[in-house]
């Protein structure tokens, strides 16, 4: 193992990261199929007899604090037992939602819905950061976020409902392994190969036994804390646009039929701008800046919003606003995403903090869901104008976060080099050690 190429290509060893990818694109498509945005406009109100007032107050039903009980199963199982379980769990309860027949019913599903699909994306992240070197995680990251542009384009034309999930997590039992050291499908050298690799940076490789103090270290963490933070001034415009994007398009004066198509466009530029971005930020080993600079294109969106004073009689500008904002929040989401990932060292603590980030992520899309109220149409001033100050609050965010991670390195520096095989340091005290550089 001594002669093995620490920062070779990947592209020989083939990591398994369309397994777990599979689910991840099945759980964004099937929770674009379910979102109230599509379906509202489909006649949601008269199916379960509701309100416009009702279902502006049920928005927030879906969302909820499961994220760090799930990872911490996660870290406590094995990721190919819970990842399909967890996602079976939630397409049979997004199944039965088409029974329902009352608000009532609605509300229960779609909190349920949310227990059992709020723990997969963390998750996934987590399952991530125990493949890839560290530098390599945001990519993949931002490629498993990009479904969920991919969704927002087809998900409200297409009608699979939760079956397809059920249908795609029991075959993935069969096709996710649980880590390089165990998997079926890599030879012995291929698995020495990626564990030398991996350990010359990371904890990956580490025979970490769970512990509740570690799970206490992610709370006490400001870092942490920041990191959900940063998710969660862009989850809002995130969240918000996904849910009103066919909406709003209806209310400039288009058929609901008119409506659903003409959401495939932004989402689609998402998509690209979510893969571009990344791969420039991973070149150049930029995280802030490109997350800063998303964000800026994002505000720009929603300005043009705004500055539109009579969306029924100027349709194209605010549909131009659309294209920006989508091109802005995603990339910008899905690098926020891969940040704990990149940074975070103790595996428990790893898994607890790309938890928490989602859980407070979560608070701002419950906002989100309040703001935009039937009767604010077609302009949502109100909606719109906080998605804006939440994406300047998100640029604050991301540029402390640098500063403090920046220092944080210097400081360091003065009193430790920084480690070059953490795989071999019996000593290791996770992101806490002098030895370890933080990545902005």
């Amino acid at each position: 193992m001594a002669n093995l190429p620490a920062d070779s290509s990947t592209e020989k060893v083939h990591v398994p990261s369309e397994p777990s990818g599979g689910p991840g694109a099945t759980e964004e498509i099937n929770e674009k199929l379910l979102l109230l945005g599509n379906a509202r406009i489909e006649g949601l109100l008269n199916d379960i007899n509701a309100s416009k007032v009702q279902l502006d107050g049920s928005k927030g039903a879906f969302s909820n604090g499961s994220q760090i009980p799930c990872n911490i199963i996660l870290k406590r199982t094995r990721p190919r037992l819970w990842l399909p379980t967890l996602t079976i769990a939630w397409g049979v309860v997004a199944t039965l939602l088409g029974l329902v027949h009352n608000l009532a019913g609605f509300l229960v599903a779609r909190f349920f819905l949310g227990v059992t699909e709020s723990g997969l994306f963390p998750g996934v992240v987590f399952y991530f950061s125990m493949w890839y070197k560290r530098r390599e995680r945001q990519y993949r990251i931002s490629l498993f976020f990009s479904a969920a542009s991919l969704a927002g384009a087809f998900g409200g034309i297409l009608a699979f409902e939760g079956l397809a999930t059920i249908v795609i997590a029991f075959a993935a039992y069969w096709f996710i392994e649980n880590y390089p050291e165990s998997s079926k499908f890599l030879s012995r050298p291929e698995k020495e190969f990626i564990q030398a690799r991996l350990a010359a940076d990371s904890d990956a490789t580490h025979r970490e036994k769970f512990t509740w103090s570690a799970v206490y270290d992610a709370f006490r963490d400001p870092n942490c804390w920041l990191y959900g933070l940063g998710f969660h001034t862009m989850s809002l415009p995130l969240y918000t646009l996904s849910l009103f994007l066919p909406t709003i398009i209806k209310d400039l004066g288009y058929t609901a039929a008119t409506a659903q198509l003409l959401t495939i466009p932004p989402y689609a530029l998402a998509f690209v701008t979510t893969l571009a971005v990344a791969v420039c930020s991973e070149r150049l080993a930029r995280r802030a800046l490109f997350i800063a600079a998303s964000a800026v294109v994002a505000a720009i969106g929603y300005i043009i919003l705004l500055s539109n004073t009579d969306p029924n009689a100027r349709p194209a500008i605010s549909y131009v606003g659309t294209f920006f904002a989508a091109a802005g929040i995603y990339p910008a989401t899905a690098l926020v995403l891969s940040w704990p990932a990149i940074n975070v060292s103790g595996q428990t603590k790893r898994a607890t903090a790309n938890a928490m980030q989602i859980s407070i992520g979560n608070i701002g899309a419950v906002l989100g869901t309040q703001l935009y109220r039937s009767n604010h149409g077609p302009r949502f001033v109100v909606g719109h104008a906080t998605a804006l100050a939440y994406l300047v609050a998100n640029i604050a965010v991301v540029s402390v976060l640098a500063w403090k991670l920046k220092n944080q390195n210097l400081q360091r520096a003065q009193v430790a080099d920084e480690i070059v095989d953490v795989g071999i340091a019996e000593d290791w005290k996770g992101d806490g050690d002098a030895r370890w550089r933080f990545q902005y």
